[in-house]
């Protein structure tokens, strides 16, 4: 955010009489812009990438915010509950997720004579890596004196973050040379555009031996491509390891999963259709297409998050 905007959000957010200047009205967030400001909907009016305080955290879109209104507004905090609750519940799975990956002994001594009562000898001990790398130890008894303590559960392999080898747009069955990203549609007469991305046999890697449970892709929508307000994203799967050299041929689809106002940035969840053929390779990679002018747009990102149950 520029310095103005830090500026002007301490005056209006501090004690005195800069608080109780002009007052502010409220807008609600159409998108979260890849340059971290917000999209809103002020009076009937689409503002494109507003600057907002450092106060308002978590932006999503459809949050309900206080604006203070001018040539340039300035989202000031959010309106609504406290999302402590919310907070606390990411703060525990990421704390758990950490925990997870720490090895613990609860005390570690030694000495010549036998340890004495309670203790138990091993007589081979036996060593394993888990699902997300991270070593085990299993002591075999001949005799045991004493239940074993009861393992820790066992957490779900870490989500892997895939993100595509290359991408790019075709036209009229070849590669577009006047698109350098993934594009839907079209503005002008030259015929419609299909947008594709690849990511080789990484999916599949990643998911082999594994059980999906999520996959979630993440689209920006560049500026400056057909009308400011929220369009959908028209997704297909395709079945290129790579970029084919003349046609890029569809596969399932479309599903409307995604509708991002220009700048905006997104996250959609694919269907389970779709989440199996890219775990079992039978697909291997995303593309969007649209006919004409009304959801013409370019589009970057395409980082898939993969989620696992076991």
């Amino acid at each position: 955010m520029s310095e103005s905007a830090h500026e002007l959000a301490r005056h209006l957010t501090g004690p005195g009489p800069a608080a109780a200047g002009p007052g502010f009205v409220s807008a609600q967030v159409d998108d979260v812009t890849a340059a971290g400001g917000v999209n809103l909907i002020l009076d009937g009016v689409l503002h494109l990438n507003v600057a907002c305080a450092d106060s308002y955290r978590e932006r999503r879109a459809g949050d309900w915010v206080a604006v203070r209104p001018g040539p340039r507004p300035v989202v000031v905090w959010r309106l609504g509950d406290d999302p402590g609750e919310e907070t606390e519940a990411e703060i525990r799975e990421i704390a758990a997720d950490v925990a997870s990956d720490m090895i613990t002994v609860s005390a570690y001594t030694w000495g010549t004579a036998a340890p004495g009562t309670g203790w138990q000898q091993v007589s081979a001990l036996w060593t394993r890596k888990d699902a997300n790398g991270t070593g085990q130890l299993y002591a075999q008894l001949a005799t045991a004196d004493v239940p074993s303590p009861v393992p820790p559960p066992t957490r779900p392999p870490k989500p892997a973050v895939i993100t595509a080898s290359a991408s790019g747009s075709w036209r009229k069955g070849r590669p577009d040379d006047y698109a350098s990203t993934p594009m839907q549609g079209s503005w002008t007469s030259g015929g419609d555009r299909r947008g594709g991305w690849f990511y080789g046999s990484k999916i599949a890697t990643a998911c082999s031996g594994k059980t999906v449970s999520t996959m979630r892709v993440q689209f920006t929508r560049r500026t400056g491509s057909g009308v400011n307000a929220k369009r959908p994203l028209h997704l297909y799967l395709h079945n290129y390891a790579s970029p084919p050299s003349g046609q890029l041929n569809l596969g399932q689809g479309p599903e409307d999963l995604l509708r991002l106002s220009v700048g905006a940035k997104g996250t959609a969840t694919l269907p389970a259709s779709w989440r199996s053929a890219l775990a079992s390779g039978s697909a291997k990679g995303l593309a969007i297409y649209a006919q004409g002018r009304d959801d013409y747009m370019g589009v970057t990102g395409g980082t898939l998050t993969i989620s696992f149950s076991a």
